[in-house]
Protein backbone atom coordinates (compact mmCIF):
# COMPACT_ATOMS: atom_id res chain seq x y z
CA UNK A 1 0.00 0.00 0.00
CA UNK A 2 2.75 2.44 0.84
CA UNK A 3 4.50 1.76 -2.49
CA UNK A 4 1.41 2.22 -4.57
CA UNK A 5 1.25 5.81 -2.43
CA UNK A 6 4.74 6.94 -3.07
CA UNK A 7 4.27 5.92 -6.78
CA UNK A 8 1.46 7.92 -6.91
CA UNK A 9 2.81 10.76 -5.08
CA UNK A 10 5.98 10.91 -7.48
CA UNK A 11 3.66 11.04 -10.75
CA UNK A 12 1.67 13.94 -9.17
CA UNK A 13 5.33 15.63 -8.52
CA UNK A 14 6.13 15.35 -11.71
CA UNK A 15 2.89 16.33 -13.36
CA UNK A 16 3.56 19.62 -11.08
CA UNK A 17 7.37 20.11 -12.34
CA UNK A 18 5.97 19.94 -15.74
CA UNK A 19 3.09 22.18 -15.44
CA UNK A 20 5.72 24.68 -13.69
CA UNK A 21 8.00 24.43 -16.17
CA UNK A 22 5.13 25.36 -19.14
CA UNK A 23 3.98 28.31 -16.89
CA UNK A 24 7.82 29.35 -16.77
CA UNK A 25 7.92 29.31 -20.56
CA UNK A 26 4.76 31.23 -21.07
CA UNK A 27 6.20 34.02 -18.81
CA UNK A 28 9.61 33.84 -20.85
CA UNK A 29 7.59 33.91 -23.95
CA UNK A 30 5.04 36.85 -22.78
CA UNK A 31 5.25 40.31 -24.50
CA UNK A 32 7.13 42.89 -22.47
CA UNK A 33 3.91 45.30 -22.37
CA UNK A 34 2.68 41.97 -19.50
CA UNK A 35 6.29 41.77 -17.74
CA UNK A 36 5.97 45.76 -17.52
CA UNK A 37 2.63 45.72 -15.62
CA UNK A 38 3.65 42.96 -13.60
CA UNK A 39 6.97 45.36 -11.90
CA UNK A 40 4.35 48.00 -11.40
CA UNK A 41 2.01 45.71 -9.33
CA UNK A 42 5.40 44.63 -7.24
CA UNK A 43 6.45 48.81 -7.28
CA UNK A 44 4.40 49.79 -4.22
CA UNK A 45 5.74 46.73 -2.51
CA UNK A 46 9.43 47.60 -3.42
CA UNK A 47 8.61 51.24 -2.35
CA UNK A 48 6.75 50.21 1.20
CA UNK A 49 10.23 48.43 2.26
CA UNK A 50 12.58 50.76 1.30
CA UNK A 51 10.62 53.66 2.94
CA UNK A 52 9.69 52.01 6.04
CA UNK A 53 12.16 48.83 6.29
CA UNK A 54 15.69 49.83 4.83
CA UNK A 55 15.64 53.80 5.16
CA UNK A 56 15.64 53.27 9.17
CA UNK A 57 18.01 51.19 9.27
CA UNK A 58 20.67 54.24 9.16
CA UNK A 59 19.25 54.94 12.84
CA UNK A 60 20.84 51.54 14.00
CA UNK A 61 23.86 53.98 14.14
CA UNK A 62 23.00 55.02 17.33
CA UNK A 63 23.89 51.49 18.84
CA UNK A 64 27.05 53.13 18.74
CA UNK A 65 27.05 56.30 19.89
CA UNK A 66 25.81 58.50 22.83
CA UNK A 67 22.77 59.69 21.18
CA UNK A 68 21.90 62.74 22.09
CA UNK A 69 18.44 63.83 20.78
CA UNK A 70 19.54 67.88 20.44
CA UNK A 71 23.14 66.91 18.49
CA UNK A 72 21.30 64.18 16.30
CA UNK A 73 22.61 61.03 14.83
CA UNK A 74 25.59 63.02 13.28
CA UNK A 75 26.66 64.92 16.06
CA UNK A 76 26.49 62.37 18.65
CA UNK A 77 29.65 61.22 20.49
CA UNK A 78 31.15 57.66 18.50
CA UNK A 79 31.01 55.12 22.06
CA UNK A 80 31.75 51.77 20.51
CA UNK A 81 30.67 48.97 21.96
CA UNK A 82 29.98 50.76 24.95
CA UNK A 83 25.89 50.57 24.73
CA UNK A 84 26.76 46.32 23.55
CA UNK A 85 29.20 45.67 27.19
CA UNK A 86 26.60 48.03 29.46
CA UNK A 87 23.30 45.54 28.32
CA UNK A 88 25.54 42.32 28.68
CA UNK A 89 27.24 43.41 31.54
CA UNK A 90 23.39 44.45 33.18
CA UNK A 91 21.95 42.56 36.28
CA UNK A 92 18.90 42.61 33.63
CA UNK A 93 20.53 40.56 31.00
CA UNK A 94 19.95 37.26 32.16
CA UNK A 95 16.46 37.62 33.73
CA UNK A 96 15.23 38.98 30.03
CA UNK A 97 16.91 36.85 28.08
CA UNK A 98 15.66 33.57 30.27
CA UNK A 99 12.41 34.66 30.71
CA UNK A 100 11.90 35.63 26.51
CA UNK A 101 13.28 32.66 25.51
CA UNK A 102 11.48 30.39 28.26
CA UNK A 103 8.17 31.62 26.69
CA UNK A 104 8.74 31.30 23.26
CA UNK A 105 9.89 27.41 24.62
CA UNK A 106 5.72 27.98 26.17
CA UNK A 107 4.84 28.60 22.91
CA UNK A 108 6.77 26.04 20.71
CA UNK A 109 5.76 23.68 22.95
CA UNK A 110 1.97 24.28 23.31
CA UNK A 111 0.33 26.72 20.90
CA UNK A 112 2.66 25.48 17.74
CA UNK A 113 1.67 21.77 17.86
CA UNK A 114 -2.13 23.00 19.30
CA UNK A 115 -2.87 24.60 15.79
CA UNK A 116 -1.82 21.73 13.85
CA UNK A 117 -3.88 19.11 15.72
CA UNK A 118 -6.68 21.77 15.25
CA UNK A 119 -5.95 21.84 11.20
CA UNK A 120 -5.76 17.85 11.15
CA UNK A 121 -8.92 17.38 13.36
CA UNK A 122 -11.16 19.98 11.13
CA UNK A 123 -9.67 18.39 8.08
CA UNK A 124 -11.70 14.87 9.13
CA UNK A 125 -15.43 17.00 9.59
CA UNK A 126 -17.50 15.95 6.72
CA UNK A 127 -20.24 18.13 7.98
CA UNK A 128 -19.69 21.46 6.26
CA UNK A 129 -21.76 23.29 8.43
CA UNK A 130 -20.05 22.03 11.61
CA UNK A 131 -16.56 22.18 10.21
CA UNK A 132 -17.24 25.95 9.38
CA UNK A 133 -18.72 27.29 12.52
CA UNK A 134 -15.76 25.36 14.31
CA UNK A 135 -13.31 27.23 11.78
CA UNK A 136 -15.22 30.63 12.51
CA UNK A 137 -15.45 30.02 16.30
CA UNK A 138 -11.58 29.55 16.47
CA UNK A 139 -10.46 32.55 14.11
CA UNK A 140 -12.36 35.10 15.52
CA UNK A 141 -10.60 36.33 18.75
CA UNK A 142 -7.52 36.70 15.96
CA UNK A 143 -9.59 40.05 15.06
CA UNK A 144 -10.25 41.10 18.51
CA UNK A 145 -7.30 43.84 19.61
CA UNK A 146 -4.48 42.81 21.90
CA UNK A 147 -5.68 45.78 24.51
CA UNK A 148 -9.28 43.89 24.78
CA UNK A 149 -7.83 40.58 24.42
CA UNK A 150 -5.80 41.26 27.68
CA UNK A 151 -9.47 43.43 29.51
CA UNK A 152 -10.81 40.19 28.83
CA UNK A 153 -8.18 38.11 30.70
CA UNK A 154 -7.75 40.60 33.19
CA UNK A 155 -11.25 40.39 34.37
CA UNK A 156 -11.66 36.48 34.09
CA UNK A 157 -8.51 36.53 36.41
CA UNK A 158 -9.89 39.47 38.30
CA UNK A 159 -9.44 38.18 42.38
CA UNK A 160 -13.12 40.27 43.24
CA UNK A 161 -14.81 39.79 40.17
CA UNK A 162 -13.37 36.83 37.95
CA UNK A 163 -15.08 34.03 36.97
CA UNK A 164 -12.13 31.62 38.01
CA UNK A 165 -11.85 32.76 41.62
CA UNK A 166 -15.43 32.32 42.24
CA UNK A 167 -15.42 28.86 41.17
CA UNK A 168 -12.26 28.67 43.19
CA UNK A 169 -14.65 30.51 46.24
CA UNK A 170 -17.61 28.15 45.02
CA UNK A 171 -15.33 24.86 46.03
CA UNK A 172 -13.19 26.01 49.30
CA UNK A 173 -10.47 27.76 47.68
CA UNK A 174 -8.90 31.16 49.07
CA UNK A 175 -9.52 33.58 46.05
CA UNK A 176 -5.36 34.07 44.11
CA UNK A 177 -4.42 37.04 42.75
CA UNK A 178 -3.58 35.48 39.17
CA UNK A 179 -1.35 38.19 37.58
CA UNK A 180 0.25 39.20 41.08
CA UNK A 181 1.57 35.64 41.61
CA UNK A 182 5.20 34.68 39.20
CA UNK A 183 4.75 31.58 38.80
CA UNK A 184 1.43 31.94 37.04
CA UNK A 185 2.50 34.66 34.29
CA UNK A 186 3.99 32.16 31.84
CA UNK A 187 0.84 30.07 32.02
CA UNK A 188 -1.47 33.25 31.46
CA UNK A 189 0.68 34.50 28.60
CA UNK A 190 0.62 31.23 26.57
CA UNK A 191 -2.94 30.31 27.24
CA UNK A 192 -4.11 33.62 25.71
CA UNK A 193 -1.63 33.60 23.00
CA UNK A 194 -3.40 30.13 22.56
CA UNK A 195 -6.97 31.40 22.54
CA UNK A 196 -6.67 34.14 19.80
CA UNK A 197 -3.80 32.67 17.11
CA UNK A 198 -4.64 29.11 17.12
CA UNK A 199 -7.46 29.49 14.77
CA UNK A 200 -5.34 31.49 12.69
CA UNK A 201 -2.12 29.61 12.22
CA UNK A 202 -4.56 26.55 11.80
CA UNK A 203 -5.95 28.26 8.26
CA UNK A 204 -2.62 28.00 7.24
CA UNK A 205 -2.14 24.00 7.67
CA UNK A 206 -6.07 23.82 6.41
CA UNK A 207 -4.94 25.77 3.14
CA UNK A 208 -1.76 23.01 2.94
CA UNK A 209 -4.45 20.62 3.18
CA UNK A 210 -6.39 21.39 0.39
CA UNK A 211 -3.34 20.72 -2.04
CA UNK A 212 -3.23 17.24 -1.64
CA UNK A 213 -4.71 15.58 -4.29
CA UNK A 214 -7.73 13.28 -3.63
CA UNK A 215 -6.32 10.43 -5.66
CA UNK A 216 -4.08 9.67 -2.80
CA UNK A 217 -6.82 8.92 -0.45
CA UNK A 218 -8.82 6.82 -3.20
CA UNK A 219 -5.88 5.03 -3.58
CA UNK A 220 -5.05 4.58 -0.01
CA UNK A 221 -8.89 3.15 0.88
CA UNK A 222 -8.76 0.58 -2.20
CA UNK A 223 -5.17 -0.80 -0.34
CA UNK A 224 -7.55 -0.97 2.58
CA UNK A 225 -5.44 2.37 4.51
CA UNK A 226 -7.47 2.64 8.00
CA UNK A 227 -7.97 6.67 8.85
CA UNK A 228 -4.85 6.54 10.64
CA UNK A 229 -2.85 5.07 7.95
CA UNK A 230 -3.97 7.83 5.84
CA UNK A 231 -3.20 10.28 8.28
CA UNK A 232 0.09 9.11 8.88
CA UNK A 233 0.72 8.24 5.32
CA UNK A 234 -0.39 10.80 3.60
CA UNK A 235 -2.63 14.09 5.36
CA UNK A 236 0.74 14.59 7.93
CA UNK A 237 3.77 14.39 5.48
CA UNK A 238 1.64 16.74 2.82
CA UNK A 239 1.83 19.59 5.34
CA UNK A 240 5.30 18.99 6.59
CA UNK A 241 7.03 21.68 4.14
CA UNK A 242 4.50 24.28 5.79
CA UNK A 243 5.19 22.90 9.55
CA UNK A 244 8.94 23.44 8.88
CA UNK A 245 8.86 27.04 7.20
CA UNK A 246 6.47 28.12 10.14
CA UNK A 247 8.56 25.97 12.81
CA UNK A 248 11.68 27.97 11.09
CA UNK A 249 9.87 31.90 11.38
CA UNK A 250 9.12 30.32 14.97
CA UNK A 251 12.65 29.44 16.23
CA UNK A 252 13.97 32.78 14.42
CA UNK A 253 11.87 35.13 16.45
CA UNK A 254 12.37 32.96 19.63
CA UNK A 255 14.56 36.15 21.23
CA UNK A 256 10.85 38.37 20.01
CA UNK A 257 7.60 38.01 22.12
CA UNK A 258 4.58 39.39 22.03
CA UNK A 259 5.50 43.19 23.39
CA UNK A 260 2.21 44.34 23.74
CA UNK A 261 0.82 41.29 25.31
CA UNK A 262 3.41 41.23 28.02
CA UNK A 263 3.01 45.11 28.46
CA UNK A 264 -0.71 44.88 28.90
CA UNK A 265 -0.54 41.80 31.70
CA UNK A 266 2.70 42.50 33.58
CA UNK A 267 3.90 44.46 36.18
CA UNK A 268 6.78 44.90 38.73
CA UNK A 269 5.84 42.19 41.12
CA UNK A 270 5.99 39.82 38.39
CA UNK A 271 9.07 41.45 36.39
CA UNK A 272 10.86 37.96 37.60
CA UNK A 273 9.21 35.79 35.48
CA UNK A 274 7.63 38.17 32.66
CA UNK A 275 10.15 41.28 32.24
CA UNK A 276 11.18 40.18 28.79
CA UNK A 277 14.01 41.66 26.13
CA UNK A 278 10.86 43.95 24.35
CA UNK A 279 9.84 45.31 27.31
CA UNK A 280 13.30 46.29 28.98
CA UNK A 281 14.26 47.85 25.09
CA UNK A 282 10.43 50.14 26.41
CA UNK A 283 12.07 51.06 29.46
CA UNK A 284 15.40 51.88 28.49
CA UNK A 285 14.41 53.92 25.97
CA UNK A 286 11.23 55.14 26.33
CA UNK A 287 11.25 55.69 29.49
CA UNK A 288 14.87 56.54 30.44
CA UNK A 289 15.86 58.06 27.80
CA UNK A 290 18.66 56.24 26.61
CA UNK A 291 18.53 55.47 23.14
CA UNK A 292 21.73 54.10 22.22
CA UNK A 293 21.37 51.40 25.18
CA UNK A 294 17.57 50.72 23.56
CA UNK A 295 18.86 50.63 20.18
CA UNK A 296 21.80 48.29 20.88
CA UNK A 297 19.71 45.58 22.71
CA UNK A 298 17.32 45.97 19.39
CA UNK A 299 20.18 45.58 16.96
CA UNK A 300 21.67 42.35 19.50
CA UNK A 301 18.08 40.84 19.33
CA UNK A 302 17.79 41.45 15.59
CA UNK A 303 21.20 39.71 14.92
CA UNK A 304 20.32 36.77 17.31
CA UNK A 305 17.76 36.16 15.20
CA UNK A 306 18.95 35.88 12.21
CA UNK A 307 21.36 33.56 13.48
CA UNK A 308 18.66 31.20 14.93
CA UNK A 309 16.82 31.54 11.46
CA UNK A 310 19.88 30.44 9.28
CA UNK A 311 21.17 27.93 11.95
CA UNK A 312 17.21 26.39 11.91
CA UNK A 313 17.13 26.70 8.00
CA UNK A 314 20.40 24.80 7.34
CA UNK A 315 19.02 22.23 10.09
CA UNK A 316 15.41 21.96 8.14
CA UNK A 317 17.04 21.10 4.83
CA UNK A 318 19.18 18.92 6.22
CA UNK A 319 16.61 16.90 7.87
CA UNK A 320 13.24 17.08 5.57
CA UNK A 321 14.89 18.53 2.67
CA UNK A 322 12.59 21.75 2.98
CA UNK A 323 13.62 25.67 4.13
CA UNK A 324 12.84 29.03 3.74
CA UNK A 325 15.63 29.00 1.11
Amino acid sequence: MKENILEMDERVESEKIGLIKKIMTGLKRGNVKDQMSLYLIFLPFILWYMIFAYKPMYGLIIAFKDYNLFRGIAGSEWVGLANFTEFLTSPYFYTTLKNTIFLNIYSLVFEFPFAIILALMLNEVKNRFFKSFVQTVSFLPYFIAIVVTAGITINILSPSSGVINHILERFGFEKIYFLSKPEYFRGIFTGMNMWKSTGFNAVIYLAALTAVDESLYEAAKIDGATKFQQLRFITFPSIIPTIVIMLVLKVGSMLNVAFETVLLLYQPATYSTSDVISTYVYRTGMLMQDFGLATAVGLFNAVIGFILVYLANRWSKKITSSGLW
